[in-house]
């Protein structure tokens, strides 16, 4: 089966879910959109700690993000949550929303008059927006229009060995169809670079992958620190990983073996087909914001030691590579990629079932994650300093 059932949006992109995004423009705004999430079906909030007290470069990065989030295929509707008095340029996020043909609402905490009101008034056009889109349905569509995106993290020395080969399965397999993965964590690649650049398409993406490491290496020299000569996180060292080299050679099997086609920043989408870096941190909550920045419908994510967490408008799939965390934590983890290590399984067999799996949830079929709400956590990637 080489198709699934999602929501064809105006612009061509196809969504694996349906929601309502309900997106502060600032973290000022947190709550009211909460509450709105909170008292309003189908709706998932942008809850992000960012949108003032910035640098301009930052404040311009954010809105570009939260305007690529709104244009994620998987949101239906958009309804902006402004403060007032925001760094945000609220009217380009706004127009940019409008511009892709979905409906769009705003309101302003403090013209309204405050929370309450706020809060009042959001409910009120978020139900709007829900009955809107509430009677979208799904057609069957073709795997070249997916897009999947994908991460590690709580790694241990089963990752490197079985979730992370069964992801760069699946990832091949993507990219044979016609579809496009992204591939991040620019600090997980320290150590490895060089081989990741021997599967760039040309010299120019080869320079490009050097260039991001070495633009991570020198964001953290700034402050004293020397990646390659540290180790990776505590997590990562309790579960037997000695050094960032280790880390980021079991870390890129995840991309498979597929041409690298080209390096992407943070608030950008991939420009073609195939495989795709984009220069991106390691840490979860903003990893899987970039992901949705980059319109990934769908997350595959590898862990060994089980990280649990989702993100609100992207479907994210949990492969354990540990069949010792897998059965301590099955209410968390989607796939059992530890029956590799234990020898009752394949990768390709396990990849083959992951494959399933991506086409179901894709379709519309509830991730473990989602279904016990395990979502909200998410932040984006900023480069300059909160003044």
């Amino acid at each position: 089966m080489n198709s699934y059932m999602g929501y064809v949006r105006k612009d061509g992109s196809v969504g694996s879910r349906n929601h309502v995004a309900i997106i502060p423009s600032v973290v000022c705004a947190n709550e009211v959109a909460e509450s709105i999430v909170q008292n309003t079906i189908q709706t998932q909030g942008i809850i992000h700690h960012q949108g003032c007290c910035q640098t301009p470069p930052d404040l311009e990065r954010i809105t570009d993000c939260l305007i690529k989030v709104g244009e994620n295929p998987n949101v239906g509707a958009s309804l902006i949550v402004s403060l007032g008095c925001e760094g945000v340029d609220t009217d380009r996020l706004e127009q940019a929303l409008i511009a892709t043909g979905k409906p769009v609402e705003r309101i302003n905490i403090q013209e309204l008059g405050g929370t309450s009101a706020a809060i009042q008034a959001g409910i009120d056009k978020a139900q709007e927006l829900v009955l809107k889109i509430s009677g979208y349905q799904r057609t069957e569509v073709d795997l070249s229009t997916f897009v999947m995106g994908i991460k590690c993290g709580a790694s241990d020395t089963t990752s490197g060995v079985a979730s992370n080969p069964v992801i760069g399965y699946v990832a091949d397999k993507i990219v044979d169809l016609g579809g496009t993965v992204i591939f991040g964590e620019t600090t997980e690649f320290i150590g490895a670079e060089h081989i990741l650049q021997r599967r760039a398409k040309n010299d120019f993406v080869a320079s490009e992958i050097g260039r991001i490491v070495d633009e991570m290496e020198a964001r953290a020299k700034a402050i004293g620190v020397d990646m390659r000569k540290g180790q990776p996180t505590p997590g990562n060292i309790e579960g037997g990983l000695s050094t960032i080299e280790e880390k980021s050679l079991g870390a890129i099997v995840k991309s498979g073996t597929k041409t690298i086609e080209g390096v992407i920043g943070y608030t950008e989408k991939p420009s073609g087909k195939g495989l795709w870096i984009k220069d991106s941190p390691g840490r979860e909550i903003e990893l899987l914001s970039g992901m949705a920045v980059g319109g990934a419908q769908v997350i595959l994510f590898s862990t060994g030691r089980g990280a649990p967490q989702g993100f609100p408008v992207v479907p994210v799939i949990k492969i354990c590579g540990n069949p010792i965390t897998y059965d301590r934590m099955s209410r968390d983890m989607d796939v059992n990629a530890g029956k590799i290590v234990t020898g009752e399984r394949s990768i390709e067999e396990v990849g083959e079932e992951v494959f399933q799996m991506l086409l179901e949830v894709a379709s519309g079929k509830t991730s473990k994650g989602e279904a016990i709400k395990y979502t909200k956590s998410m932040d984006f990637y900023c480069l300059g300093p909160v003044i």
